[in-house]
């Protein structure tokens, strides 16, 4: 492909890369994996069909970038989204659906021994799906890449989570949720969407701060248990807007949250951190959260202050068959990961 032939004042030709920008997994700096898997998905699921739906809207943007010179001229390269992982999915997904239905109905205990069998197989294919993630990106990361993940369900990232966690002695996640992700398992699932955050505080020992933003439902248990952890941060939506109430700003609030970060940050967006309006379809959508702006500045000033992006996952975007909207905001919050991920490596060539 032809950087020369790209302009970005004109039309996107929808080239099957997302934005449409004119890269390939060899030349490209930026590499996002999109993983189409929301089997443990426990309410509304459809964040299977994120990657593909957000890649359609992507090339509707517009490529100026505020805070990123050039940002047109990043190298970044979407992965085509796996048909055999799709499939496997929606076997899952169908089994999943059958289960959580008759637990609404029998009770946890009697769903556990009648559906022992499939938890089990959902679990095993779980597993297999972390492994080869975290294969696929050791590869590119050894390659200097910077690798995103593109879900599906929020469970989909502890892959990468731990190929960082092998490559670098010390780093941070920033984590911006609706919830706090820190079940021990949910539902019988060891690595569901609820439980993220817990497997990467269980399997990433190098991993020495976890922020989270936004936080603002969660069982009394995560409460408990993050309060007795000083590798967490938490900074409750509820808090949040107390504070901005009573007079603090959210940049004196960013300050506080970039003050605690270590110098490498991976980037953790469940598309529900946001308000429900700019998400409409997701699994679990919540009152409350931000606006996609507020969370642009929080990255800017992460950059700003001289952290170094090592990776990125967004997940939870689920498009709905009536409009386009949780598409599109998916693709703007994409690439709002992107341009700060990649002012972030150029300012490391520097």
């Amino acid at each position: 492909m032809d950087k020369k032939k790209f302009n970005p004042n004109q039309a996107i030709t929808a080239n099957g890369n997302i934005f449409g920008f004119p890269c390939n997994e060899e030349n490209a700096d930026l590499i996002i994996v999109p993983v189409p898997w929301d089997a443990t998905a426990s309410y509304g699921k459809g964040s299977h069909l994120g990657p593909q739906a957000i890649l359609k809207a992507s090339t509707q943007l517009n490529f100026f970038h505020h805070d990123l010179e050039k940002a047109h001229e990043t190298k970044v390269f979407m992965t085509e989204v796996s048909s055999e992982w799709k499939k496997i999915n929606s076997q899952n997904a169908e089994k999943s659906i059958e289960y959580i239905r008759y637990l609404e109905k029998e009770g946890e205990e009697k769903a556990f021994g009648y559906f022992k069998s499939e938890i089990e197989n959902i679990n095993h294919v779980h597993q297999v799906l972390t492994e080869n993630l975290k294969e696929r990106c050791i590869s590119l990361l050894d390659q200097n890449k910077i690798v995103g993940i593109l879900g599906g369900e929020h469970s989909v990232s502890l892959g990468l989570i731990q190929a960082l966690n092998d490559k670098y002695d010390d780093f941070g996640v920033l984590h911006i949720d609706a919830h706090a992700d820190l079940k021990f398992e949910y539902l019988g699932f060891e690595q569901s969407h609820a439980s993220i955050m817990r497997n990467v505080l269980s399997t990433c020992a190098n991993m020495s701060k976890l922020i989270q933003i936004g936080v603002r439902e969660l069982s009394e248990s995560e409460f408990d248990f993050s309060k007795d952890q000083e590798k967490i941060s938490t900074y409750y939506d509820w808090a949040i807007k107390k504070d901005m109430l009573k007079g603090k700003s959210w940049f004196e609030i960013i300050t506080e949250i970039i003050n605690q970060m270590p110098s490498n940050i991976y980037i953790s967006f469940d598309i529900d951190g946001l308000k429900p309006y700019l998400c409409p379809n997701t699994g679990t959508p919540v009152a409350g959260g931000f606006e996609l702006n507020e969370v642009q500045l929080l990255f800017s000033e992460i950059i700003n202050a001289g952290k170094n992006v090592i990776g990125f996952d967004l997940c939870e975007v689920s498009p709905s068959n009536d409009n386009d909207i949780d598409a599109y905001f998916g693709a703007q919050a994409l690439w709002e990961l992107t341009c700060y991920a990649e002012k972030s490596r150029r300012n490391t060539e520097k």
